[in-house]
């Protein structure tokens, strides 16, 4: 079986998975590698959401409420 990398833009991402997985002889492996970007908005909104948790702008449930209802 041979391999192939590709860049692919991020807006057209999604589209090309599923170009992809319509053919049949493809095996997709997908990875969770995220981005710099996506990595530095996602910590961006942490940040926030946690500067809003402070000001008592958020409402959160505690890490044993969250495991419970799993």
């Amino acid at each position: 079986m041979k391999q192939v990398v590709l860049n692919i833009e991020e807006s057209k991402y999604n589209f090309f998975l599923e170009l992809i997985e319509s053919l049949e002889f493809v095996k997709l492996e997908k990875t969770t590698s995220n981005s710099n970007e996506e990595i530095k908005e996602n910590l961006k909104q942490a940040f926030q959401d946690l500067k809003k948790y402070k000001e008592g702008k958020l409402v959160t449930s505690s890490a044993k409420d969250f495991l419970d209802e799993l």
